[in-house]
């Protein structure tokens, strides 16, 4: 039978290590990544049958890579391993096409029965919050009810290095931008979440979560 071909994402190399000897006996394991550009490239390059993915990742989140992939290859198969035990973090990693969703906590005993099931192209979330989650997609709207899904990848980089104190004119340098192009997107991303100064901006960044996913 042959073996699930396997994509590991994880910007922590130890831990990213740890998950290498968990997925190995069960799976070839193509490649690891260190960040969210570098899974765009080896996903690519590589066509993986199922990529296993943290959330929180330099350059693009996980969610955002995601995003990006599907425009590619709408079929990707991605399961995502991570801290966040909340459920709206869950919520955007289904919202925006994950097949899986696994706490760190739980990888020893689900990892495997995850990757499994996306590889068949089923879905499995962590028991722990599965039925939370079931009621809020249940209870809520579609994907465009997430106020942070109305901001395209570029607003929600920006918004992040503005939440972290970066200027505008350091933000157009780190992002190879105008610095009126930033000022652009802040004012684009004020209209679109119905805010009125750049300090309520900053508010819902850091109460939304767009800073650790």
């Amino acid at each position: 039978m042959t073996r699930l071909r396997v994509l590991l994402a994880e910007d922590h190399r130890i831990v990213a290590e740890g998950f290498k000897r968990l997925l190995e006996p069960e799976f070839e394991l193509v490649g690891i990544a260190g960040d969210g550009r570098a899974l765009l490239a080896a996903a690519k390059a590589l066509n993986p049958d199922v990529i296993v993915s943290d959330i929180s990742m330099p350059e693009l989140n996980g969610v955002e890579a995601l995003e990006e992939l599907k425009k590619i290859n709408p079929a990707v198969r991605v399961v995502f391993l991570t801290m966040h035990c909340n459920v709206a973090y869950a919520r955007q990693a289904m919202d925006a096409g994950a097949l899986g969703y696994v706490t760190k906590q739980a990888a020893a005993d689900e990892l495997i029965l995850a990757v499994r099931a996306a590889g068949a192209g089923k879905n499995f979330v962590s028991p722990a919050i599965a039925g939370e989650l079931l009621k809020a997609m249940r209870g809520r709207g579609g994907p465009e009810a997430d106020p942070i899904r109305r901001l395209t990848l570029r607003q929600r980089e920006i918004l992040r290095l503005l939440a972290d104190g970066h200027s505008a004119k350091a933000i157009a340098a780190r992002l190879d931008i105008s610095p009126r192009t930033v000022e652009f997107h802040k004012y684009a991303m004020m209209e679109s979440l119905g805010v009125t100064s750049g300090a309520e901006l900053i508010r819902f960044a850091l109460q939304s979560g767009v800073l650790e996913v």
